[in-house]
């Protein structure tokens, strides 16, 4: 007999706010099987307001509330049983994030919980990401946002140490980022990846997604540390328009590839890894599993 339910997760990010809609198929004896069922996302830049100007301003406020309204009409159109919504980098360092999840709390009843950057790295860790993780290598997890990027050295199956630094896509296109930080993650990586003989990167986020789509690489397959390269000079040598019509790039991954790119070449280049796997996940599978996980 089959069980059939539907989760949602509301990933509020610093580049653009998610609605992932799962359904969960659990038969008796076997593991349970998790189908994205519906994606929406929305290119609100919470991040643009925040870095430059410390808080939300009130269009994106409006545009964020009208979302979550729109999200909890869709989850009960769904039948959505359970549910959770996260925020992270923009709303974290707003000075009114607080005041602005009370506000849409009111209007809309979703709570939205701001979480810090180690509690984005564990919900992400609960996702099939485990599956990549065998005990004869180490990986060095890279996850970038908008605001931040998460790090995390996995060795013999397990966390080994995690960390989160202040720098993401939306921050770099508005020159936020100082050279500085750029090199606390250098030497972060190169202190913490020393002693291991062979890394190799496991990469999330929208943009090494785009970049895996495009590559035409089968799935599980990794991406090269050459064939990266090769696409980050190709992508920064055309301009943003093209990007749009010629590589059929959203406007709102135009800009913040390259940046993005940037990052995730610096962190291969630093742990000396050769290759990069991109398990397509992110913080909203993670919500999912652990909802799923919480109700068994």
């Amino acid at each position: 007999m089959l069980k059939i339910e539907k989760y949602g997760a509301i990933d509020i990010g610093s580049n653009a706010i998610r609605l992932l809609i799962s359904t969960v198929i659990k038969e008796e004896g076997k593991d349970p099987l998790f189908k994205k069922t519906s994606l929406i996302r929305v290119p609100i830049r919470l991040g643009a307001d925040v870095f430059l100007n410390e808080k939300i301003s009130k269009i994106n406020y409006l545009r964020m509330k009208d979302s979550m309204k729109a999200f909890q009409l869709l989850m009960k159109t769904h039948n959505v049983v359970k549910y959770r919504a996260c925020a992270t980098s923009a709303m974290r360092e707003a000075k009114n994030g607080l005041k602005i999840s009370k506000k849409i709390w009111k209007k809309t009843g979703i709570n939205i919980e701001i979480i810090n950057g180690n509690d984005e790295a564990k919900i992400i860790a609960s996702t099939n990401i485990k599956t990549y993780l065998t005990h004869d290598k180490v990986f060095l997890y890279v996850d970038v946002g908008g605001g931040s990027t998460e790090l995390t050295i996995y060795a013999n199956g397990k966390t080994v140490i995690s960390k989160s630094f202040k720098i993401g896509t939306v921050r770099l296109i508005n020159n936020m980022v100082k050279e500085s930080m750029w090199e606390e993650v250098r030497n972060w990586i190169k202190e913490n990846t020393k002693h291991y003989n062979h890394i190799t990167l496991l990469g999330t986020g929208g943009n090494i997604n785009s970049t895996y789509k495009f590559s035409g690489t089968k799935i599980g397959k990794p991406l090269s540390y050459e064939y990266l390269e090769e696409y980050y000079t190709m992508v920064k040598s055309v301009s943003y328009e093209e990007r749009i019509s010629k590589l059929n790039m959203n406007p709102d991954r135009a800009d913040v590839i390259v940046p993005a790119l940037k990052i995730y070449i610096s962190a291969m280049k630093w742990s000396g890894a050769k290759c990069v796997y991109v398990p397509k996940i992110g913080l909203s599978d993670g919500i999912i599993r652990s909802l799923y996980n919480e109700k068994v």
